[in-house]
């Protein structure tokens, strides 16, 4: 099917004796660091002095690892404010809501508490008040009529 020359270059798939099935090598010959494989040089087991591990990103409205509340939301429902924005909320006027008891307004009509836990350019992710407990929940911020955080 294929010619055996093949097989010593590629993973041909269904074929037992794995990467060089026709090759005329033992069946473990990359498993030793021979230093003729990588031009007479060793590869290196740690990175080059000055390089470092990447570092986490930051937090804040970033941040997905962050769980729903611990209690319910405030039992009295806020006065709804109006927001300029004719067509969307802007991404940056809820940041300010992160990580804090939101009432939420929608454009038909529903509202309801919400927990925010991440911003995106277009949308918003949290946790949402069932009346009995917080469930995940997200929602594009062109649904959105109004919020006020507490």
């Amino acid at each position: 099917m294929y010619p055996s020359h093949i097989h010593q270059y590629y993973n041909i798939p269904y074929i037992q004796d794995g990467y060089l099935s026709a090759a005329p090598f033992q069946s473990d010959y990359y498993s030793t660091h021979d230093p003729r494989h990588f031009g007479g040089f060793q590869p290196p087991s740690a990175p080059p002095p000055g390089l470092h591990a990447p570092t986490p990103p930051p937090s804040g409205h970033h941040d997905l690892e962050a769980g729903p509340p611990t209690s319910p939301p405030p039992s009295v429902v806020p006065q709804q404010t109006q927001h300029a924005g004719a067509f969307a909320v802007d991404p940056g006027s809820m940041v300010r809501c992160l990580h804090r008891y939101t009432y939420v307004w929608l454009r038909g009509f529903e509202q309801f508490w919400f927990y925010p836990t991440f911003i995106g350019r277009h949308s918003v992710s949290g946790y949402r008040w069932t009346g009995s407990r917080w469930v995940n929940f997200g929602i594009s911020l062109r649904q959105i009529q109004s919020f006020t955080c507490v």
